[in-house]
Order: C-alpha cells, then sequence, then structure tokens
C-alpha cells in the first residue's frame, strides 16, 4: 500500500483496529509496563497511570525518536483524538485540536511551566523543539479545576530529560529529504546527591515552496527553516526529605512562509522557559512542592515588520496528604501575564497585562472496586473577577480486567491580551465556558488494552473574530457571538499478535458551531490511526497509518479540504554496543493533500539517523 484516498484509508485502518482492538486477540502475552507507568497531569501530582479515570496517553522516548525530525503537532497527532493544521512546512504556523476543540483551548506545559501565547491564544507549537523532550502526557477533557484557564479540551504536558545512573554521552545526527539535516549532542547522569542532564541540538531544512502556484501571495521558493536549542536540568537532594530542581529550556527558529509574492518572507521564533522547584516530605504522608517558573514567547515577521512578545510567570505552591486509601491536594497558585507589541508601519505599540490567583482543592480515593475523584477551583482574573470551575469522576472496575468510568467537568478560558487590547481588540470580552459529561469502558492486562470513551462539550461565549464594531480597525473585530458542540466516540487499543504489536484508534468527532449549525473550520468528522511494529533479523520495523476524512477551510463550509490517507515506514537496529541506525519514510505514496487551503504538504520524504551513547 502506498497511497491511500480517504475513504479508503479510513476502511482499511478502521478494519485493522478492530482486529487490534478485539479482547479476544489480546489476549496474547505481552509486557505489562505499560500498566506500571507513573503519570503527573490527571491531578497534579504522581499517579499510577492504571489508576487514573482520565482519558489520557503517554509517549515515551523511544516513540518520540521514531518520530524523527518532525514537530510536536506531527506526533500528537498520531494519537487518538488530536489532529492539526499548518501554513505550509513544520515551521510556519500551527495548530492542534483535542476532541475538534479550538488549540487555544488546550493547557500546554514544558517541565510543570505554562507555554501560552497571549496573542494568537495557545502554545506556539512550532517554537517547541521535539528534540529536547523526553515524554509527553495528553489529557483530553477539560481539566480547568485543576488547571485554571485554558484547559477547556484539554492539558498536554511535555518533560525534559532527567539524568539517571553514570554519567552518559549521547549524540545523534540525522540526514533526510529537502537537504534536512540535523545533529544534537547531550550527558545526563547521576550521583547519591546530584542528578543533571544537558542537551543541544542544531537542525536545518531548505524545505518546500509552503504555498500551491496561484495562491495569493505565492512566491515561488523554497520556504526551509533553521532551529537551535539547549537544555539543562539538574537537581540536588539536599536530604532523605528535601530536594531543589531547576530546568530550563531555550530555542531559536527561523522558517520562510509565502506572504508576498515579490519578497522571501521569514518567521523569527524564540521560546524561553525555566523553572527552579523546591520539594519536602514532611512524613510517608505528606509533601509540599513550591514551584517558580517563566516563559518568554516572542514572534517575528521581516521583512515586513511584526513582533509580539508574550512573558508568562507561574508560582505555585501544592501540597499533598495521603490518608489511607485517600489523597487529598491544595494548591495556592498565581499567573502573571503581559504581551508586548511594539510599533509598525500597520499600527501603533500596544500591549497589556494581568494577574490570575487561584485556591485548588482536590481528592481521589479508592473503595473496593470503585475509584472517585473530584476537584474544585477558584480563580480571581483580575480582569474579569472569580471564576469557579469542578470536575467529578467515577470509576468501577466491575470484572478483574474492566473498569467503566464517567466524567463531568467545568472550564473557561479568559480572552486574550491581544483580543481586549489591540486595534481588532474589545475590552468588554468574557471569558469562555465549557460543560463537559463523558464516559468511558477500559479493558488492560497483560496482554494489551482496548478503550471507548464517548465526551460532549458545550463551550459558550466562544470567541470569534467577526464583522466591524466597537474596535479601532474598521476590517473586523473579536466578539463573544460564539457557541460550540463538540461530541464524539473514540475508539482504541493496542495488543501483540505473534510477535507484533498492533495499536489503533478511531474517532468519530463532531466539532459544530451551535449557532450555524457547520462544522467547525479545519477539523474532520472522522480520524483513524494504525501501528504495527515487530523485529526482524535484529531490526525493530514498523508501520504507521494516519487518516482523516473531509474539512472545511471556512465557517460557511463551502471550500472543501479533502481528506486523505498516509502511510509511514521505520526501521531500526544496533550497529554495535551504543550506536543504532534508524530511517523513516513518511507518506510512502506521495500523496498530495492539505492541512489548509492553498497550502503545500511535503510529498514521500525520508531520513536516517545514527544515535550513539554510552
Amino acid at each position: 500500500m502506498t497511497s491511500l484516498s480517504s475513504g479508503h484509508a479510513l476502511r482499511a485502518v478502521a478494519a485493522c483496529a478492530t482486529l487490534a482492538l478485539s479482547p479476544i486477540a489480546m489476549a496474547q502475552s505481552a509486557p505489562p509496563a505499560a500498566l506500571q507507568k507513573v503519570v503527573i497531569t490527571a491531578s497534579r501530582t504522581p499517579q499510577p497511570l492504571s489508576t487514573v479515570l482520565a482519558d489520557l496517553t503517554v509517549i515515551d522516548r523511544d516513540e518520540i525518536a521514531r518520530a524523527g525530525v518532525t514537530g510536536v503537532a506531527d506526533l500528537l497527532a498520531r494519537q487518538p483524538g488530536v489532529e492539526f493544521a499548518r501554513n505550509g512546512g513544520p515551521g510556519t504556523s500551527t495548530s492542534v485540536f483535542i476532541r475538534g476543540s479550538e488549540t487555544r483551548h488546550t493547557a500546554v506545559y514544558i517541565d510543570g511551566v505554562r507555554v501560552d501565547s497571549q496573542s494568537t491564544g495557545g502554545a506556539v507549537w512550532e517554537q517547541i523543539p521535539l528534540d529536547q523532550i523526553d515524554r509527553i502526557e495528553i489529557l483530553r477533557g477539560p481539566a480547568a479545576a485543576i488547571y485554571g484557564s485554558d484547559a477547556v479540551a484539554g492539558v498536554v504536558q511535555l518533560f525534559t530529560k532527567r539524568g539517571q545512573g553514570p554519567a552518559r554521552p549521547t549524540a545523534s545526527l540525522t540526514v533526510g529529504s529537502y537537504h534536512t539535516a540535523q545533529g544534537q549532542v547531550g550527558v545526563s547522569g547521576s550521583d547519591d546527591a546530584l542528578n543533571y542532564s544537558l542537551s543541544a541540538a542544531h537542525g536545518r531544512s531548505d524545505g518546500f515552496d509552503a504555498k500551491k502556484p496561484g495562491a495569493s501571495g505565492h512566491n515561488p521558493d523554497k520556504d526551509g527553516w533553521e532551529r537551535s536549542s539547549v537544555q539543562g536540568r539538574v537537581g540536588y537532594q539536599i536530604n532523605a526529605d528535601h530536594r531543589v530542581d531547576a530546568s530550563l529550556l531555550a530555542s531559536n527558529l527561523k522558517s520562510g512562509y509565502d506572504g508576498s509574492a515579490t519578497t522571501d518572507d521569514e518567521n523569527r521564533h524564540t521560546l524561553r522557559s525555566g523553572n527552579l522547584a523546591w520539594q519536602g516530605r514532611w512524613n510517608a504522608d505528606a509533601t509540599t512542592r513550591l514551584q517558580v517558573g517563566q516563559t518568554k514567547s516572542t514572534y517575528e515577521t521581516q521583512p515586513s515588520f511584526y513582533r509580539t512578545e508574550t512573558t508568562l510567570s507561574d508560582y505555585t505552591l501544592l501540597h499533598e496528604q495521603k490518608v489511607g486509601t485517600n489523597v487529598l491536594t491544595g494548591t495556592l497558585e498565581r499567573r502573571e501575564d503581559k504581551l508586548f507589541n511594539p510599533a509598525t508601519a500597520f499600527g501603533a505599540a500596544f500591549g497589556g497585562k494581568r494577574h490570575q490567583d487561584a485556591i485548588g482543592l482536590g481528592w481521589r480515593g479508592d473503595f473496593g472496586g470503585h475509584g472517585l475523584q473530584a476537584h474544585v477551583r477558584r480563580d480571581n482574573v483580575s480582569e474579569f473577577g472569580g471564576k469557579s470551575t469542578g470536575s467529578l469522576a467515577w470509576g468501577w472496575k466491575f470484572l478483574p480486567d474492566w473498569r467503566v468510568s464517567a466524567a463531568a467537568a467545568t472550564s473557561f478560558r479568559v480572552p486574550t491580551l491581544f483580543q481586549r487590547f489591540s486595534e481588532y481588540g474589545v475590552p468588554s470580552l468574557v471569558p469562555e465556558s465549557g460543560r463537559n459529561v463523558e464516559l468511558g469502558l477500559r479493558w488492560a492486562a497483560a496482554g494489551g488494552e482496548a478503550s471507548v470513551t464517548a465526551w460532549r462539550n458545550k463551550v459558550s461565549n466562544l470567541i470569534v473574530f467577526g464583522a466591524p464594531g466597537p474596535c479601532v480597525n474598521s476590517f473586523g473585530c473579536y466578539e463573544n457571538v460564539g457557541r460550540a458542540e463538540l461530541q464524539g466516540v473514540t475508539l482504541a487499543g493496542r495488543t501483540t499478535l505473534a510477535g507484533v504489536t498492533l495499536r489503533g484508534s478511531l474517532d468519530w468527532h463532531d466539532p459544530r458551531n451551535a449557532i450555524t449549525d457547520k462544522v467547525m473550520q479545519r477539523r474532520a468528522k472522522r480520524l483513524a490511526t494504525f501501528g504495527a511494529e515487530t523485529v526482524l533479523a535484529g531490526w525493530t520495523v514498523g508501520t504507521e497509518v494516519q487518516a482523516a476524512g473531509q474539512r472545511y477551510e471556512n465557517a460557511s463550509n463551502t471550500q472543501v479540504l479533502g481528506g486523505y490517507g498516509l502511510v509511514n515506514l521505520y526501521a531500526s537496529t544496533q550497529l554495535t554496543k551504543g550506536l543504532s541506525l534508524e530511517a523513516r519514510i513518511d507518506n510512502l505514496g506521495d500523496k498530495t493533500y492539505e492541512l489548509a487551503r492553498n497550502y503545500a504538504t511535503a510529498g514521500r520524504n525520508g531520513q536516517v539517523s545514527l544515535r550513539w551513547s554510552l
């Protein structure tokens, strides 16, 4: 199979996924390690993945390495319930949609520090260097009662590497299509008290023409990218009960885009994220963590100058108290947002700032086969006053390997400072609010796992860009006129048959504007993924299939983006002790498709990597 139409791709993936998700098939032997993973995102404190009541996925270091030189969004889109859109190549404007919601409705963290743009709203995904990330946790569903504003559709936590064991130097070199080349060096380790990790990377690519011929602003050049990044993390165990940790991530990205038919336009991004944390254990049942973090995100265009700067500062005090089988948490948090846009030829300088102070309480407990989790939170936003959110989840393990669950949650997202203070802004905007309910059924055993989750999320006061109104600009203004109804079902699973590990997911989405009854822009109603991996003659070989149904470019649903199906292949082997070879081919069938109207996507492309470590 080399090239798939949307319909054939979805049917093929559905057939494979159905096999992969069969509990009878899953009765084969497979490592139970996945059931023993510990995650942070579900409750903001460490928790075994097998006890989590939320819809949560973990992406480990091996899966990140297999993804090759690509973006975080590309990797997330290979997971259940997630899709993305992009205006051209990997360094251009990227949106991630969890369960069909807006990209700004996902709260994103790096090592526990919030990442966001007070211009566009939501994380600037293309700024995050995937090569510096060691693990990713994806929480699908609202979590504002735990994290505050923005977690309307979900939370994505990205973690950099933490050193363990003797000093371990690493290095990698990747070359691929479009004259892509990337190198990385690092060292990590730990002793009795100190752990450390340091990594630096640099990569570039000639890329491809970002826009299709005939499109407005098309410049027939190659729109490549160049990125440099560095990551550092250190921790010190002061004594048996107290430790301090610090981390830093910095990335510079330059990428081409087509904004004018006569000039070579360029994006320039910087991202800086850092934190300092102390954790103290008062006894076996009581732990307190204090963290101070800050991120700064800048975006600039040349030669047509535009620049925006977002600075976020976080101060979090979290206490965890265990009482028998119950875990209680209390959180005090302050977040400060700042936005500054210098003057350009198109307008005067502007900016703004605000703060959010919050108190949150959480509880989770197990009672025989039943598990409960509840959170309440009160955020006081300097511009809007108080905002209360809550969540309640219940799970029942009615058979040894089977669990049913139900959850309800409220959420909100405050308008960005750009939406309030720019020339398109309206100071009277109010926060968007969400109400979500969901049901889940999960099977998990040593042979694998399978799950089905159904949800419905209603978002009111949805902020859209509308017609001219009370703002300064005569082109249009932001306004609270929208209402969205997001509902769907996700089927996902993993198993091993005859030495082949299979995984798959099927998503039926209905992300709809409740006012117009139209499907929301750039979002498919059907998504599917499938993967298979095995070992042959010392090689680990695998395939990935991604399929998406028809989407629409505009809100009126008159501009159709056709569905597509993609096949990717990868392989790796150990050449000598500590030295491995990895190869990957994406879009094997050289499929022509669009993630955004009139913007190009990569054709068949490949890459080869050498990785070394002691």
